[in-house]
């Protein structure tokens, strides 16, 4: 190469780290401050067991945040706790009792067992989401074994996606494959993340939901699930009156699915 050519040359990269590259960093920039700007991760809170007692669901629509109520099937108050958290502009989904490990426990009315037939699987699927009006989604109410075995599990799903409804898998035991089926039939879905008061403690909870915001801070979204215990409300109060922060949201599960 002569001089003039290397001359040219070296101008001409001059000239692009100059302008070229000055602009694609601050076109990076940019989109740096605008995901900053605009982007929030989310986490959702799923508050199971619902169906019992009103003065227990009450304490947690009280707060005033989205918060999404899993309802178990054919319980007395069932019915009328759904058309209450209804109103009150919340998510409800249907809490479907599956078959336990632990055959000392009783999963509740609706159940759903290792062995059932399609059919039978289809019709208490189907019955209990009848049960529990303007529900949009299903999660398992234990289910230890039953979110083990492909067939019933399969089955199960088949009514829910069927139904237009999305799945969570509360995810009971770690070898559940509920949350990967229902992937694979290209359900919307999401696995639980965090469970917020197996240590019945406000303390041990709140540190949960810290957990659980700085797990939707590193991947963008989280699921916790807690149940209608009055530690458990007092908690997420106290979470939600000292949280400094402005990254994370608090939405109803539906807006952290996957599909």
């Amino acid at each position: 190469m002569d001089r003039r050519s290397f001359l040219l040359k070296s101008a001409s990269l001059l000239a692009g780290s100059l302008f070229g590259m000055n602009g694609f960093s601050r076109a990076f920039g940019f989109e740096e401050h605008e995901s900053k700007t605009f982007f929030k991760a989310r986490m959702a809170l799923i508050i199971d067991d619902i169906g019992y007692s009103f003065s227990r669901a009450r304490q947690f629509l009280e707060l005033g945040v989205p918060i999404t109520f899993s309802i178990l099937p054919r319980l007395a108050s069932s019915y009328d706790l759904a058309v209450e958290i209804h109103d009150k502009g919340h998510e409800i989904m249907l809490h479907q009792p599956m078959e336990p490990y632990n055959s000392n426990l009783d999963p509740g009315p609706g159940a759903l067992y290792v062995g059932y037939g399609s059919e039978t699987i289809g019709n208490i699927v189907e019955e209990n989401i009848s049960d529990v009006p303007f529900a949009v989604g299903v999660n398992n109410h234990m289910g230890s074994r039953f979110t083990e075995c492909r067939r019933e599990i399969n089955e199960a799903l088949t009514v829910v996606k069927n139904r237009g409804l999305f799945f969570v898998d509360s995810f009971t035991s770690s070898r559940s494959i509920a949350y990967k089926v229902a992937r694979r039939r290209h359900m919307v879905t999401a696995r639980r993340n965090i469970f917020l008061d197996n240590h019945l403690d406000e303390s041990a909870i709140l540190s949960q939901l810290h957990k659980l915001r700085k797990h939707a801070r590193k991947y963008g979204r989280a699921v916790g699930i807690g149940h209608p215990f009055p530690k458990t409300a007092r908690a997420i109060e106290r979470f939600l009156s000292g949280r400094m922060d402005h990254d994370v949201s608090l939405v109803h599960v539906s807006k952290v699915l996957c599909t």
